[in-house]
């Protein structure tokens, strides 16, 4: 039985706000994967992976960094065929290899996802009912503060996680290794090192947030008005999460441009073992520019909209979707006890 004295602004408790999250996390996941694996095919046929290599995984909800180990073959990851095109891609794919390749490396990506996705969207609707009913705040800012905190808290937690991540990737490492690599990191480096890439990242994701969360609740509260529902319907989330993701993903594009470079350039200094050290994430910004020009900055700005909108339309319309399927649970066993 749901005791009611914890149940929070949204009539759902804390954890029940965590199963919604999660169960979001894995349907975004299952749906926008396929994609990005036969992005990467197409793209390792153009440009052959070499050892040392590093490319981006997404699997809708985080970006991964993946190091060759032997040319193309990288762990889950396989050597591409000839592909004349996405649908070709998808066709070969599926006959040669089996529908199941479609979803490659998914596993390991759900153990860095699921767990991001449940701290930021809990932390995002707890901190916002904080400032709500205790602060007495309740201004139009509160989902653009809400989510810029609940990101950075994210980011923050799973950063360490993510390089621990990499390295493992960059060469094979049993658990004893990595733990002897990690200490020696920390000794050498301080314990901050395991926060490396920490800044850029933050210089992405927590705009991108604080502009989703405020488009978001807006778009979502004037549906709401508009057709007289209490409650956003799966098309209201679903559409709100899109235009927002996509408004979010335009004005964010630099420094995801920023953080790729310097995601890849940590895996490969990583790899190679040299002791360079990273560019700042200015320095890559004005290398950038004084190489492609300011439109170098807005690289990739249809690839990025067409990964970005559906995945934060399937994420938040799951979760809201979660949410509502709780609440009433809730409200019906208040009214059986009542």
């Amino acid at each position: 039985m749901v005791n009611q004295s914890h149940l929070g602004v949204n009539g759902i408790t804390p954890i029940q706000q965590m199963i919604a999250s999660c169960s979001g996390a894995f349907m975004t996941s299952l749906i926008v994967t396929p994609f990005d694996v036969i992005k990467i095919r197409l793209q390792a046929q153009r440009t052959p992976f070499y050892k040392g290599k590093c490319f981006l995984y997404c699997n809708g909800l985080m970006d991964h960094l993946c190091v060759c180990e032997n040319g193309n073959a990288v762990a889950w990851y396989k050597a591409p065929g000839q592909f004349r095109g996405t649908l070709d891609a998808f066709v070969q794919i599926v006959r040669n290899e089996g529908l199941k390749s479609l979803w490659s490396g998914l596993p390991p990506t759900l153990i860095m996802a699921v767990p991001a996705t449940v701290i930021y969207f809990t932390c995002y609707d707890q901190l916002r009912a904080f400032l709500k009913n205790h602060l007495g705040y309740d201004g139009i800012y509160i989902p653009l503060i809400a989510g810029a905190a609940a990101r950075v808290g994210a980011v923050t937690v799973i950063s360490p996680l993510e390089l621990i991540r990499t390295k493992s990737q960059s060469r094979k490492l049993t658990y004893k290794e990595l733990g002897s690599v990690v200490r020696i990191a920390v000794a050498q480096d301080g314990l901050l090192s395991l926060w490396r890439g920490w800044g850029p990242t933050v210089l992405r994701d927590v705009p991108f947030s604080a502009t989703y969360w405020f488009n978001y609740e807006l778009m979502k509260n004037q549906f709401c008005k508009k057709y007289n529902v209490s409650e956003p319907t799966f098309a209201i989330s679903f559409f709100s999460g899109a235009s927002s993701g996509a408004i979010a993903a335009v004005l964010t594009l630099p420094f995801d441009v920023v953080k790729t470079r310097r995601q890849i350039e940590l895996g490969e200094l990583s790899t190679i073992k040299t002791q360079r050290t990273l560019s700042s994430t200015w320095k890559i910004m004005e290398r950038i520019v004084s190489e492609s020009g300011f439109g170098g900055l807005f690289v990739g700005l249809l690839p990025r909209l067409m990964k970005v909108a559906p995945a934060c339309a399937i994420m938040i319309s799951s979760y809201e979707y979660g949410k509502s399927f709780f609440r009433k649970i809730n409200q019906e066993r208040a009214l059986k006890t009542g």
